[in-house]
């Protein structure tokens, strides 16, 4: 039974989901600061509505990219490909994880707006894995599914919307654009070769990873405007400068003449820097109120 637990953890490469969540939790602990109380069970409901939907996303790609990673050299050895996991299991994977998220939304009511969103969200987030077929802006479709969850959080928690989750959404999808632009860099060749859209395949290495540097640009100013309406403090504009700093060294370990360390860049840096913004930025918030 573990075996198999993480034969499924491993595909959906479960430990990636610390790219997206401390930026939901951040969401969350601005709304308990700042507008709501403090719920044990709100903070169970945003895990498990992360979790879930991310994992159902995840395995619905692998189902629907399951022939391009088997002719994909970079991708051969997944689960699927290699016979390590069937296409039922994999779907009954899916199905259980899509009623998980659903579900998970019933922790928040009276509040009905996480039911009611479910199923949109949950169908932009599978329909994530066909945009390559026919956009080169797939990048920021999946931008646009993994900045929903700070405000999908404080909606949760509050009922409302305000400008504090909106420009920390704007924060990851730049975010979330610029070094998923870097990653697809690996595959331009194959893109081009299977007719797959991509910034990379289309625009050419160089042009895409200029691409990438302004949308992290555009990461900074949003953090800079989440700084000034969310009122936080020294600690979270220092944040900002190291953030910046390791974009920086991102794309500096990245050229079109050499991409060997991309999954440096893609894994290390980035999960440093959610993480990271997240401690720092509950930091903040600790010793101001002080």
């Amino acid at each position: 039974m573990w075996h198999k637990l993480n034969l499924y953890l491993s595909m959906i490469r479960f430990s990636h989901t610390l790219f997206a969540l401390p930026f939901a939790l951040f969401s969350a602990i601005l709304a308990w600061w700042k507008v709501t109380p403090f719920q044990w069970t709100h903070l169970l409901g945003i895990v498990l509505c992360m979790v879930f939907a991310r994992s159902a996303a995840m395995a619905f790609n692998r189902l629907v990219d399951a022939r391009i990673d088997a002719l994909n050299p970079r991708t051969a050895n997944r689960h699927i490909p290699t016979g390590l996991l069937s296409k039922p299991q994999v779907w009954g994977f899916t199905i259980f994880c899509s009623l998980g998220f659903v579900l998970s939304t019933l922790i928040f009511l009276p509040n009905y707006w996480p039911l009611y969103l479910s199923i949109p969200i949950l169908s932009f987030l599978l329909g994530y894995s066909y945009v390559k077929r026919f956009s080169m802006w797939c990048h920021y479709w999946l931008a646009a599914a993994l900045m929903i969850s700070p405000m999908a959080a404080w909606i949760a928690i509050t009922g409302s919307l305000d400008w504090p989750p909106v420009l920390l959404a704007a924060t990851v999808f730049f975010w979330v654009g610029g070094f998923d632009i870097i990653y697809a860099c690996q595959d331009a060749e194959f893109d081009q070769q299977q007719k797959l859209h991509s910034i990379p395949s289309k625009l050419g290495l160089s042009n895409a990873l200029w691409v990438a540097r302004i949308s992290h640009l555009f990461m900074i100013f949003c953090l800079l405007g989440l700084w000034q309406v969310a009122h936080l403090g020294n600690i979270f504009l220092l944040t900002v400068v190291i953030v910046a700093g390791m974009l920086i060294y991102e794309h500096i370990i990245v050229s079109p003449k050499d991409l060997s360390r991309v999954n440096v860049a893609f894994f290390q840096v980035n999960w440093m820097l959610s993480v990271g913004m997240l401690i720092c930025g509950m930091l903040d918030l600790i010793i101001s109120s002080l």
